[in-house]
């Protein structure tokens, strides 16, 4: 693969942040972008200054959804470094929910090269204060025009960046959930394991049915049988017990999350019993009734940490921490955190920094 091209967008002003960013609506000036052809797999690989895509109407993921994406974050430590967490294990996950819709695997090191620099040129842009950060979006599209079902031939990789805030409006204050039965996700055997539009597309009738009954967002149960909690639209569930912290076990309908993995590993760090099983909406119910459901909270790289202060499900209303967070949610938001600004040590290694190196300028 030839050499990384970078065409810089010189600025006239200096970054200004504004005092609410939110989520997802600020963009950063460069986008990296990267080409693939049969002949010659991926290339043309350049960062440039960001502008509009110009698409032909038949461009063949707008018609058949063969598209792929990811979302990670980059930081400021408190001495002032650049760190992204966990990109490598991002981009492993694209190459999984790539390899699922025929979609070409991309070369993980020149991507996370690709991404080091990008973040290096955009250091700026990245917010420092609490619950914000710059959200990283990488994802690739089928490109040819052509009406047909069938895989692409050429695809186009890009990433673009984006300061945030919090995920929920709620910042890190409860959430209300919904457990959902009326519609279906995701399967076994399906898209639910990849990162891909058609799991969200699926998802936004019952999370606006959700909202219009007061819920921030839905619970989903398995696909089949309609009896297992799986994921929550925007972030895997754990279930604190009394005896026990659960969260559903991967079974090929539910998105591998690399906050999740991250949070099974700080909790076996603290000796925590959590365990990866099948749950029954039942079992919750049930737990709840006897006092022993002590917490429910999600973990997800747009939310990090979101403790579900209710749990609602038909008439049921589950009231576990609705007006402060729960105990164990808010000191793996804590942990996370400081990692995240290099307070507490990153003893997995989680942390790439961020560096200027030469590159070619075009």
């Amino acid at each position: 693969m030839e050499n990384l091209k970078i065409k810089i967008a010189y600025r006239n002003t200096p970054v200004e942040l504004p005092p609410n960013l939110g989520f997802g609506l600020i963009f950063t000036d460069h986008v990296f972008e990267m080409d693939y052809a049969p002949e010659k797999g991926w290339h043309n690989a350049s960062i440039k200054p960001l502008k509009d895509l110009a698409l032909h109407p038949a461009t063949m993921f707008i018609h058949y959804g063969q598209v792929v994406f990811e979302g990670l974050k980059a930081f400021k430590t408190i001495s002032g470094e650049v760190v992204i967490f966990r990109p490598e294990k991002h981009i492993k996950r694209l190459n999984n929910s790539s390899k699922r819709i025929c979609i070409p695997q991309v070369d993980v090191p020149f991507v996370l090269n690709a991404l080091r620099e990008l973040v290096a040129i955009d250091k700026d842009w990245i917010p420092i204060n609490k619950y914000e950060a710059l959200y990283i979006r990488p994802f690739i599209i089928g490109s040819d025009p052509f009406l047909g079902v069938k895989p692409s031939t050429n695809y186009k990789l890009i990433i673009i960046l984006s300061p945030v805030g919090a995920y929920y409006p709620e910042g890190f204050k409860p959430v209300k959930i919904l457990v959902q039965d009326d519609y279906v996700r995701a399967v076994r055997k399906g898209l639910g394991e990849c990162k891909t539009p058609a799991n969200y597309a699926a998802s936004l009738l019952a999370a606006e049915e959700a909202k219009k009954r007061g819920y921030t967002q839905v619970l989903w149960l398995d696909g089949i049988e309609q009896k297992y909690i799986e994921e929550v639209g925007t972030m895997n569930i754990f279930i604190r017990f009394k005896n026990e912290v659960v969260t559903p076990k991967l079974n090929g309908s539910i998105l591998p999350g690399v906050t999740r993995d991250s949070v099974i590993q700080i909790l076996k760090d603290w000796g925590v019993n959590i365990t990866e099983r099948f749950i029954s909406l039942d079992e919750i119910i049930s737990e709840y009734k006897k006092g022993n459901l002590l917490e429910v909270f999600g973990t997800g790289t747009a939310a990090i940490i979101s403790s579900v202060g209710t749990l609602g499900y038909k008439d049921l209303e589950m009231k576990l921490n609705p007006v402060e967070a729960g105990e164990l949610a808010l000191k793996l938001f804590n942990e996370l955190t400081s990692i995240h600004s290099g307070q507490n040590k990153d003893i997995h290694n989680w942390l790439t920094y961020v560096e200027n190196k030469p590159v070619e300028i075009i």
